[in-house]
């Protein structure tokens, strides 16, 4: 018999299609309109815009574009401060009047909390605006790259530009791929001219930059850390140990600005990006920063999580406590505790308080904390909250009055609530980053508690990201 060859199937030309009307905002910040009954995701628009689209992508239900011609901009648009906007991944709402921010990310806590936990909730409150809606970050990660990424307009002009170095910010969904930044809005000096030093030195030096595909080149990232107190800590990645170069470098940057505080670096021979599993090195300076909230100090080193926006991080911290309702016989659980900042913050408030947290530095930093602050009513343990918390422990801790939650994006494991809805707390507070899986989570604590209050916070201002607090009470 004859071979049949399988042939591939030809994708045609994507459409252009002129003159789609921006209807609404919807998920993950993006916004739509439909064209012959297809919804298309349009990112970089507004409701109101009317935008010529060429299609990027097809699926089954719907399409993504990107815009090529502003037909008509929405009167409620507000111009960009950054030029980077349109093709840096982040600050995606920088054309949204801030209040219509806020008042989006209120209804998305809404509609999660309902559609997603089918959950009985009072009404939310209006979302909790930043006092700073630029410069507001404390810690910001750029990453090298050997060749910058191309704009549109670039790639049309054809010129010889493809081979410049870059450090800056990873195009969306692209490991590879590095938007070269000039100014980023959203840390307050000396962060853009640290970076563009240490860009300019090593060009300048002939430090090989890092390609990822290949995994070669010396230069890898930069951490930068600005601190409330003033402290500036900046951690340098290298692919490998070349000491003489990494002397060179820091030596440079500590002269050009000695304001820093905190001079880290890692040797990251791996090819993906993680330094959980790695050593800080100090080459300079202190090997933390210190963090200041109402009174009290908090260390925090270069592995350690910190709220990045330290300002309203205390607005997040002070909902938390006035919906825990702190008795001073009460025991306090606080899961997912970081290096003990809400614990911290709330002893003062009650008899005792049990922090958890996986990564074992954080809990020493947690530790430190409570001591530099004269705290002695609190204990912290390190390791896999599946394996910490369970009945043994609550048994050996005492019977919390009251919970507080802060997890990662993926939430609590549902071994973990199993746990929780054990011990039987008066009072659950859910601190989340993600309202979707607080929404999963809160679903299934319902038959035993019910939802009294929610509070979104905006942590991150001109992105589709908040910070959502929900206080439970027992049934």
């Amino acid at each position: 018999m004859p071979k049949i060859e399988k042939m591939a199937r030809k994708r045609g030309p994507m459409p252009l299609i002129e003159g789609l009307e921006i209807t609404t905002l919807a998920a993950e910040g993006k916004a739509m309109g439909h064209h012959e009954g297809v919804v298309i995701f349009v990112p970089m628009t507004i409701p109101g815009d009317i935008v010529d689209v060429q299609i990027t992508k097809r699926h089954r239900r719907f399409m993504e574009g990107r815009v090529v011609r502003f037909v008509h901009k929405s009167e409620n648009r507000v111009e960009p401060i950054c030029k980077h906007f349109g093709v840096c991944g982040g600050c995606k709402w920088q054309n949204l009047p801030y209040q219509t921010q806020l008042d989006y990310k209120t209804q998305q806590v809404c509609d999660q909390l309902v559609r997603i936990g089918k959950l009985d909730i009072p009404e939310v409150r209006p979302c909790l605006g930043s006092a700073e809606q630029l410069y507001y970050r404390n810690k910001i990660e750029y990453t090298f790259a050997d060749r910058r990424w191309l704009t549109y307009e670039e790639i049309a002009e054809q010129g010889d530009i493809a081979a410049a170095p870059a450090l800056g910010f990873h195009i969306p969904n692209m490991f590879d791929k590095i938007l070269d930044i000039d100014e980023c809005h959203l840390q307050a000096l000396p962060s853009n001219e640290i970076r563009n030093f240490i860009k300019s030195f090593c060009i300048e030096n002939g430090y090989s930059f890092h390609n990822a595909r290949a995994h070669e080149g010396l230069m890898r990232g930069i951490i930068l850390r600005t601190a409330s107190t003033g402290d500036i800590m900046l951690t340098i990645i290298f692919n490998e140990n070349d000491k003489e170069r990494i002397s060179a470098l820091f030596d440079a940057v500590l002269k050009e600005f000695p304001q820093i505080t905190s001079a880290i670096y890692f040797i990251n021979e791996k090819w993906n990006d993680s330094t959980g599993d790695l050593t800080p090195i100090c080459y300079a300076g202190k090997d933390h920063i210190m963090e200041e909230m109402e009174g009290l100090h908090f260390k925090v080193g270069p592995k350690s999580f910190y709220q990045t926006n330290s300002k309203q991080a205390y607005e997040l911290y002070k909902v938390t406590r006035d919906f825990a309702e702190l008795r001073e016989d009460d025991t306090l659980y606080d899961l997912y505790t970081g290096t003990g900042t809400i614990a911290n913050f709330c002893a003062k408030r009650c008899k005792k308080v049990v922090g958890i947290e996986y990564v074992p530095e954080a809990i020493e930093d947690a530790k430190i904390n409570s001591a530099i602050n004269n705290i002695e009513n609190t204990v912290f343990y390190a390791g896999d909250m599946k394996k910490v918390l369970n009945n043994d422990f609550i048994a050996k801790n005492g019977r919390p009055d009251v919970i507080i939650l802060d997890p990662p994006r993926a939430g609590v494991d549902e071994p973990v609530i199993d746990v929780i809805l054990n011990a039987a707390p008066e009072r659950i507070v859910y601190v989340s980053c993600n309202p979707a899986t607080q929404a999963r989570d809160l679903a299934l604590m319902s038959k035993m508690y019910r939802v009294v209050a929610v509070q979104p916070v905006d942590m991150f201002p001109h992105t589709h990201h908040v910070e959502n607090v929900v206080k439970l009470i027992k049934r």
